[in-house]
C-alpha cells in the first residue's frame, strides 16, 4: 500500500536507525533473552488474574502463549502484541463465583467465551462498515463510567484481603509505587511483579506462607484439568439459569476490552511506525483477540487481551520484530507445564493479593476517569450527565444492595443480572436514543492515552500514521 503524505508524530514513530524490525540479525541467544524479557513484562499482571479469581495459573500461562500465537496467525504475523489475562472480566468472575468456587467458575468461563463472540461480531462490522460507524455506539461517556465501576465494585474485596495483614499489604503497595514513580528501565515496566515478589518475601519472613503444597507439587504436569473446562458443564447437572445469568452478566464487559484493544493497537502503531489499524486491520486484530479469548475460556483460563506492558518493552528496546513476541509466547507455554511453579502462586497469602489488587483496582477506575478526560467529554451537557449518572448508580447501587443483583424468572429459569450488566446495557441504550449532535469518538484520544503511558506523543490522527509496505 502507498504511504500517506500527511504529517506523522516526530518522536517515537520515526523510523530511526536503531529500530529493529528483523531481530534475526541479532542472533538466536539475544532473541531468546528479548523474548524472556517480554514474558516477564506480562508475567505479574497475567498470573495475578487467576490468583484473584481462583482460575488455574498453569492454564492461564498456557493459553496466554497459545492465544498470542493464534493472534499472530490471524493478524498475518505483523503485529508485535502479546495477549495476557484481562482484568476487565474480574468483576464478572466475582459475580458468578464470588469465592472462586470450582463448580461455579466454568459457568463464568462460559460467559466470557460468549463475550468473545462480540469480538467476532465487531470484527465483521469493522470489515463491512468501517471503524467510525461502529464506534459511534460506544463513546467514552458510556465506556468511561463502565470502567470506573469495574474498579469500584472490586474495591471491597481488595480491602478484605488487606485486612488479613495490613503490614504486608502496605509493603506491596509501597514497592509498586516506588518502582512505578522512581524506577528506571525494566524496573518501571514490571512494578506489579516486583510488588508481588517483595510482599511475598515479607509475608514469608512473618510466617504467613505455608510451603507444604509447593513441596508436594510435581515439577512436570498437565496445565489443564477437565473439571475446570466449560465442556465439563454439559450433562444432567447443567444449570440453565446460571448459564444464562453468566452470559448476560459478563458479555457487556467485552465492550471495555474492545476499547482497550483499539487503544493498544493505536499505541503499538505509533511505537513501531507502522499503521496496524490499516494493515493487517482492526478486523483481523479483533478477530485474533476474540478467538484467543474464546479458546482460553473454554479450557478454564481467563480472557485474553493485548498488553500495554509489552508495548512499553517495545519502546524501551526498539526491537519491533513480532518473532520476539512469539518466542515469549513459547516461554509462557513451557512454564505452564510446571505444577510446582503454579503451587508457589497458589500459596500466595491473601494480604499480598490484597495490597497488589488495591492498587490495580484503583488504577482500573482511574483509567475510566482518564478515558473521560482525554476524550473531553462535556459534562455541561445534560445528556452526558444523565448517561454517566445512570450507569454509575445502577452499577454500584445494585452491586452493593442486599441482593447484589436483579433477579427475575423467564419461564422456569431464574436469571440474575449484576449491577455492572444492568448499568452497561442501560447506558448503551440511553446513548443511542438520547439526541446528540456532537461528533462521535473514533478511538484517536484513547490511542493518545495509551501512547502517553509509554512516553510517546501521538500528535497525528490514526489515519495519518504511515502504512507499512
Amino acid at each position: 500500500m502507498a504511504k500517506t503524505n500527511k504529517p506523522v508524530p516526530t518522536m517515537g514513530a520515526q523510523d530511526s536507525a536503531d529500530a529493529v524490525y528483523d531481530a534475526r540479525k541479532q542472533g538466536a541467544p539475544k532473541m531468546g533473552i528479548l523474548g524472556l524479557q517480554h514474558m516477564f513484562a506480562m508475567f505479574g499482571a497475567t498470573i495475578l488474574v487467576p490468583t484473584l479469581t481462583g482460575l488455574s495459573v498453569s492454564a492461564t500461562l498456557l493459553f496466554a502463549g497459545l492465544g498470542t500465537l493464534l493472534f499472530h496467525l490471524v493478524s498475518k504475523g505483523k503485529v508485535p502484541a502479546f495477549l495476557g489475562s484481562s482484568f476487565a472480566f474480574i468483576a464478572g468472575y466475582a459475580a458468578i463465583a464470588p469465592n472462586g468456587e470450582a463448580e461455579l467458575l466454568p459457568y463464568a468461563c462460559l460467559g466470557v467465551a460468549c463475550s468473545g463472540l462480540l469480538y467476532l461480531l465487531l470484527s465483521l462490522c469493522f470489515k463491512v462498515f468501517g471503524a467510525k460507524r461502529v464506534m459511534r455506539f460506544f463513546p467514552p461517556v458510556v465506556t468511561g463510567p463502565i470502567v470506573i465501576c469495574i474498579g469500584l465494585i472490586l474495591a471491597s474485596s481488595a480491602i478484605a484481603n488487606c485486612q488479613t495483614n495490613w503490614l504486608v499489604a502496605i509493603v506491596a503497595i509501597a514497592v509498586i509505587v516506588i518502582c512505578n514513580i522512581w524506577g528506571r528501565g525494566m524496573i518501571r515496566i514490571v512494578p506489579i511483579l516486583l510488588g508481588v515478589i517483595g510482599a511475598y518475601i515479607a509475608a514469608a519472613l512473618m510466617g504467613e506462607v505455608d510451603w507444604q503444597p509447593v513441596m508436594d507439587a510435581a515439577w512436570i504436569g498437565l496445565p489443564v484439568l477437565w473439571d475446570n473446562t466449560v465442556f465439563s458443564l454439559f450433562g444432567p447437572q447443567f444449570d440453565t439459569g446460571l448459564a444464562i445469568t453468566a452470559i448476560i452478566t459478563i458479555m457487556p464487559l467485552a465492550f471495555a476490552t474492545i476499547i482497550e484493544h483499539i487503544g493498544d493497537m493505536s499505541a503499538i502503531s505509533s511505537t513501531c511506525n507502522r499503521n496496524y489499524i490499516a494493515e493487517p486491520g482492526l478486523h483481523r486484530t479483533l478477530l485474533g483477540d476474540g478467538l484467543a479469548t474464546i479458546l482460553a475460556s473454554l479450557f478454564g483460563a481467563p480472557a485474553n487481551t493485548t498488553y500495554g506492558e509489552n508495548t512499553g518493552v517495545l519502546a524501551l528496546t526498539r526491537v519491533f520484530d513480532p518473532r520476539v513476541i512469539r518466542i515469549a509466547a513459547c516461554f509462557s507455554i513451557v512454564f505452564s507445564f510446571c505444577p510446582k511453579f503454579a503451587a508457589i502462586i497458589a500459596c500466595m497469602p491473601a494480604c499480598v493479593i490484597g495490597g497488589v489488587s488495591l492498587v490495580l483496582y484503583g488504577m482500573i477506575s482511574a483509567v475510566g476517569i482518564r478515558n473521560l478526560v482525554e476524550n473531553h467529554v462535556d459534562f455541561m451537557r445534560s445528556r452526558n450527565v444523565l448517561v454517566a449518572a445512570i450507569i454509575l448508580v445502577l452499577s454500584l447501587g445494585i452491586a452493593y444492595s442486599a441482593e447484589g443483583a436483579i433477579t427475575f424468572m423467564v419461564g422456569a429459569v431464574t436469571i440474575s443480572l449484576s449491577g455492572l450488566a444492568v448499568g452497561s446495557l442501560v447506558g448503551i441504550v440511553l446513548n443511542m436514543i438520547l439526541p446528540d449532535q456532537e461528533p462521535y469518538w473514533d478511538g484517536g484520544a484513547a490511542a493518545k492515552a495509551e501512547a502517553d503511558d509509554i512516553g510517546l506523543p501521538l500528535e497525528a490522527e490514526l489515519e495519518n500514521l504511515p502504512i507499512s509496505e
